[in-house]
């Protein structure tokens, strides 16, 4: 019946592939179901909605919305010159069900934020201080265009959800920015510790043939991460 009927009305079916297309394209975190639902790790007395399991919202206070910290600067010594200080649901139990995180990003002179993704959220980037160079790389079926742009102080870049993209500090000086993510949890991979650094590593031979380059320069480079 179902088959005749759309061979009969081939309008259903488009009417159903839109709305498939509308439910995917405006996916992302759930709603929140109530006002707020603050993170608990103690399970025994809270209620399971989405995200993580929610605090009992007679025993919520007003530090599970609170995070300070965040005007000292990381330490930006390691080996990339920059450091993150997120500001997820992990950090700020508030956030739960709120579809939205933080983070501040340090960086020494010449440090980088390397190439990475976040699987679950868009990110906004704004330049507190410095000049950053920053860029994404569109899919593969857009032919993995690369987006770049210089920012300055008080500029803003948008690195779409899910593609790789890299902030540069090019200036002689620290830089700092702050970037806001869609989801409480976005998620972050790096590519070379993704793809040097897994463990148990990556068979050799699949990073050589990838990447079309000496087998021991793969090895190398899985012993460095």
């Amino acid at each position: 019946m179902m088959k005749g009927s759309v061979l009969m009305y081939p309008q259903l079916a488009t009417v159903a592939v839109l709305a498939l297309a509308c439910s995917l394209a405006f996916a992302s975190d759930p709603s929140p179901l109530q006002d707020f639902c603050v993170a608990v790790d103690k399970y025994d007395s809270a209620v399971f909605v989405n995200g993580k399991f929610c605090k009992d919202p007679k025993d919520v206070k007003a530090e599970d919305f609170f995070r300070p910290g965040l005007n000292v600067a990381g330490d930006t010594s390691g080996r990339q010159g920059s450091n993150v200080t997120a500001v997820t649901v992990n950090e700020l139990p508030g956030l739960n069900t709120l579809g939205i995180s933080l983070a501040r990003i340090d960086f020494a002179p010449y440090g980088q934020n390397p190439p990475h993704t976040h699987p679950r959220g868009t990110e906004v980037l704004f330049v507190l201080e410095g000049t950053l160079y920053v860029g994404f790389v569109t899919s593969n079926g857009d032919g993995n265009r690369l987006f770049t742009k210089v920012l300055n102080a008080g500029d803003v870049f948008v690195f779409p959800v899910g593609l790789v993209h890299f902030q540069l500090n090019i200036g002689k000086s620290n830089a700092i920015a702050f970037a806001g993510l869609s989801s409480q949890n976005p998620g972050v991979i790096t590519i070379a510790d993704a793809v040097f650094g897994s463990e148990p590593p990556i068979n050799p031979d699949v990073l050589t043939k990838a990447f079309q380059v000496d087998k021991n320069l793969v090895e190398y480079l899985q012993k460095l991460f």
